[in-house]
């Protein structure tokens, strides 16, 4: 796979229109929440790389916005490392890395193939360990960067879903685990949207809002991302959908059990 990194507008090595804010990675930067945070971030003075396996779409994000973009296979080691490189070649730095690329399950319990499991499990656990994995000298070097995985609030309650709410459960588990061992100065967080309007809902939209559920629009999951990378803490699993503030959810925390009475 060839990767072409690409900025766009007049920024130079500062970046979109000469400003010298922090420097972001969105990986599916290319359409739905990833866009949608790619463009909400830039508003808000950051230089940001979008990362996409659709070129076509990436690029046309990434000239809007005035930002950097990268092809991007998730499923591919060497693309997250190259995906942070060019970032690292065109702004000196990474500050934020909002590992959102994902698909729905190609596959159930009754229609299983080993095929299309993995292939579930390749981009949306995968490809958030691979991004994580590619990031983490860059922020070890600097003692400071900013991680925000999105899960789903399949990753939290049953879904009929199955690969899909398996893999995005163990992304908290990624997640909850991952700030236990950072050093300090590196934070890592987990972010789960209810239903968004994107086109990966599109064939469900209408009988889901027959049935009374209230969707999101794309910009509020990415104004929720802004609030988790202002909040501060590490190891925190948060919840974004419509018609409600950002909410911290308190996975249980089981003591191991002791000789001790």
């Amino acid at each position: 796979m060839t990767r072409t990194g690409r900025r766009t507008g007049t920024g130079g090595r500062t970046g979109t229109g000469g400003r010298a804010g922090p420097v972001a990675l969105v990986t599916g930067g290319g359409g739905g929440i990833g866009s949608a945070v790619a463009r909400r971030l830039a508003r808000s003075g950051a230089r940001v790389t979008v990362a996409d396996l659709d070129a076509v779409r990436g690029r046309a994000v990434a000239d809007e916005i005035g930002g950097l973009f990268v092809r991007l296979d998730v499923t591919r080691p060497e693309d997250n490392h190259a995906a942070v490189a060019e970032t690292i070649s065109a702004y000196g730095r990474l500050d934020v890395a909002v590992l959102n690329a994902g698909v729905p399950g190609s596959c159930g319990l009754d229609d299983f193939t080993a095929e299309r499991y993995r292939a579930t499990m390749a981009v949306d656990l995968d490809g958030v360990v691979h991004g994580l994995q590619a990031c983490l000298p860059v922020f070890r070097a600097q003692g400071s960067g900013s991680v925000v995985v999105v899960s789903s609030i399949a990753g939290l309650s049953p879904s009929p879903d199955v690969f899909y709410s398996t893999a995005k459960h163990a992304l908290i588990g990624l997640v909850r685990s991952s700030a236990l061992v950072l050093a300090d100065g590196i934070r890592v967080n987990a972010l789960c949207p209810g239903l968004v309007d994107t086109p990966i809902l599109a064939p469900f939209r209408r009988s889901l809002v027959d049935a009374g559920c209230r969707i999101a629009p794309a910009g509020l999951i990415a104004e929720a991302v802004e609030h988790v990378l202002a909040d501060g803490r590490t190891g925190q699993v948060w919840v974004a959908q419509a018609g409600q503030a950002p909410s911290l959810v308190e996975p249980p925390h089981i003591a191991l059990a002791t000789t001790e009475r």
